[in-house]
């Protein structure tokens, strides 16, 4: 199964995080003052896996009708759809939702619709500026529920709009797993050490796979980043606007740039937050940006008396001796469940989400596992980022994540994950192993959608891209490159910790604000 950052990645969870967090011997330093990235006891050298030829195992499309499936709007062609009009009613706490519908297929306007949830925060001021369509990221984020997280003070001349994406929350859902099954898939090993870990990885998430597609059948065809995008622009028009002003989160960063691609002459003004790899061309990796963070939370243990080492190597030996052993002694918690060494690295991931305000949660579940036994806190992190509910249910987010990300992914080689998994623990030495093969996209069930075009956005106005350079899930050389890329933008870089930073730096929400407001584009390097 997928590691940790293979199934958060890009994904903008800082909400979900403050709410949680409000929660053998140690290996010697190399001489590089890097950890040895030496293999778990139960490893097994002269075992070397079988793996599957290239190609993904390709299954016929079942004849299923998720939730949300209808029966298209009067008229033919994409017009019948441009043409309707939206039912807005109260939803509570001042907010309005409606849905729309959208062609399953956009090369087959007349065939089936599904359905998009939209929510909308109406402006408080007599002088609107249309709307401000938001997204949180994922994918697979809920940008109906993020219209009640977003701060919207200074910002009340907009309308504030939401939507889930198709294939997304109270939208038209991809369905998998039930709650056993993502209990059991969820806390596989995440460190394959022989041939035998490696087939059952690859089982699990061929298995996984084959129950979205069971589930969700035509679907999984139609929710790629390209169709969200027209479906943003159909919102645009339906909601008023010529053009469109947009502020995307961490994977929604991708949504804008690529709106901005295919329909520059319809941008407005635009702010896109915690930029991810747009057109591949980034020297670093994901697992590179969790590696550093960790370094940084280390080093900010070691010199706050903390019980895992007095030395930033000392704390990195000890957190990894953990994981490690977790391997072959995951740790029993109350109420009958135990902890993983997956579910352990998932603990590490989420709390590097929310930079130094959920440092103190992880270093305090650290220690209670490592020093007290009690393993409660790190699987209360753990369970924040499956999406893991308190009845046992998960998320739809984790069913969303995967299928989206393996439809725009054009991966289909279990051979060259496992390359990739070799390169990963030489670079970050911690944790590239224990994240283990990213094997969903090889093993999805499902072809992958057309290959995106080069993304520069040539022709559109100014575009505001936002870095954080302590940022563990989009790198800050994402932003950077991104705004090379794209030939109008700006770049403003946030330094400090965590993912995004609109949410945590009021220098840059005032600079994003006087921006959409008033339209004072920032200076091409401002730092906050």
């Amino acid at each position: 199964m997928p590691g940790a950052a293979h199934r958060l990645r890009a994904l903008s969870i800082t909400v979900v995080l403050l709410a949680v967090l409000g929660a053998c011997s140690a290996e010697s330093p190399t001489p590089s003052g890097q950890l040895s990235s030496t293999p778990s006891p139960s490893a097994d050298a002269s075992s070397s896996p079988q793996l599957p030829e290239d190609g993904r195992p390709l299954q016929p499309i079942p004849k299923v009708k998720p939730s949300g499936f209808s029966k298209p709007p009067p008229g033919t062609g994409l017009m019948r759809y441009e043409r309707q009009r939206l039912e807005w009613k109260a939803c509570g706490h001042g907010f309005s939702c409606t849905t729309m519908l959208v062609p399953l297929d956009y090369a087959v306007p007349d065939g089936t619709a599904i359905t998009l949830a939209v929510a909308k925060r109406p402006a408080t001021s007599v002088r609107k500026l249309g709307s401000l369509i938001i997204n949180p990221g994922g994918p697979g984020g809920s940008g109906v529920g993020y219209v009640g997280a977003f701060d919207a003070a200074g910002l009340e001349r907009y309308d504030i709009v939401g939507w889930d994406p198709r294939g997304v929350g109270s939208s038209t859902p991809v369905t998998c797993f039930g709650r056993a099954d993502m209990d059991r898939y969820l806390s596989m090993d995440s460190s394959p050490d022989d041939a035998s870990e490696w087939q059952a990885r690859i089982d699990d998430q061929t298995e996984f796979g084959e129950s979205c597609l069971r589930r969700s059948g035509a679907l999984l065809e139609h929710i790629s980043t390209t169709e969200t995008v027209r479906d943003l622009d159909l919102l645009r028009g339906l909601v008023g606007d010529s053009k469109i002003n947009y502020l995307g989160s961490s994977y929604g960063t991708k949504i804008g740039a690529l709106y901005a691609e295919m329909f520059p002459q319809r941008v407005g003004r635009m702010v896109l937050d915690g930029a991810v790899d747009i057109n591949s061309k980034s020297k670093i990796d994901q697992i590179d940006g969790f590696e550093r963070a960790l370094h940084h939370f280390a080093a900010w243990c070691a010199g706050d008396e903390c019980r895992l080492g007095a030395q930033r190597d000392d704390v990195l030996a000890k957190i990894k001796e953990f994981l490690d052993r977790l391997d072959q002694q995951p740790m029993e918690v109350d109420g009958g469940r135990t902890l993983s060494q997956q579910q352990g690295v998932e603990a590490v991931f989420f709390a590097m989400y929310g930079g130094m305000s959920s440092w103190t949660g992880l270093r305090d579940a650290l220690a209670a596992a490592i020093f007290d036994g009690d393993a409660g806190g790190m699987l209360q992190l753990a369970d924040a980022a499956d999406r893991r509910n308190r009845d046992g249910s998960y998320g739809q987010l984790m069913y969303a994540f995967p299928a989206i990300r393996c439809l725009d992914s054009q991966d289909d080689s279990v051979r060259a994950a496992a390359k990739k998994l070799a390169e990963d623990t030489r670079e970050a030495p911690i944790l590239g192993r224990l994240n283990g093969p990213d094997l969903a996209c090889p093993l999805w069930p499902v072809k992958p959608a057309p290959k995106q075009p080069k993304v520069d956005g040539d022709g559109a106005p100014p575009i505001v891209v936002i870095g954080t350079t302590g940022d563990p899930a989009t790198p800050y050389e994402y932003a950077k490159s991104m705004a090379d890329e794209l030939s109008s933008a700006v770049l403003v870089t946030f330094d400090g910790e965590g993912h995004l930073a609109y949410g945590q730096s009021r220098c840059v929400k005032t600079l994003v604000d006087a921006y959409l407001v008033r339209d004072q584009v920032p200076r091409d390097g401002t730092r906050c």
